[in-house]
């Protein structure tokens, strides 16, 4: 099955990737074998991950988190899945356009 997952890496910063095999990426990344991001940041830790049923779903929210700020990735890995949808551009414009 497909996961979009997101690593914490030394310096703190946040990698969000897809794979078909989370425990083979995984250790890939550990080993240093992952992207050059991760090398660069070893050691990393798994701090969030979900499963998909189509590996284009998958890629797509991979894609979506990409673009995320780090607050926004930080409710998402915290589980505050409420919190996320004041995120939104729209939502965010139009309270700041309340009196």
């Amino acid at each position: 099955m497909p996961f979009v997952y997101i690593l914490t890496c030394s310096d703190g910063s946040y990698y969000t990737g897809s794979t078909i095999d989370l425990v083979y990426r995984l250790a890939q990344h550990s080993h240093g074998e992952g992207g050059d991001y991760t090398r660069r940041r070893l050691p990393v830790e798994l701090v969030w991950y979900s499963e998909f049923a189509r590996i284009d779903d998958a890629f797509g929210w991979e894609r979506r988190i990409h673009g995320w700020s780090r607050a926004k990735k930080q409710l998402l890995i915290d589980g505050n899945y409420e919190g996320l949808r004041g995120w939104s551009v729209r939502q965010r414009q139009s309270k700041k356009s309340e009196p």
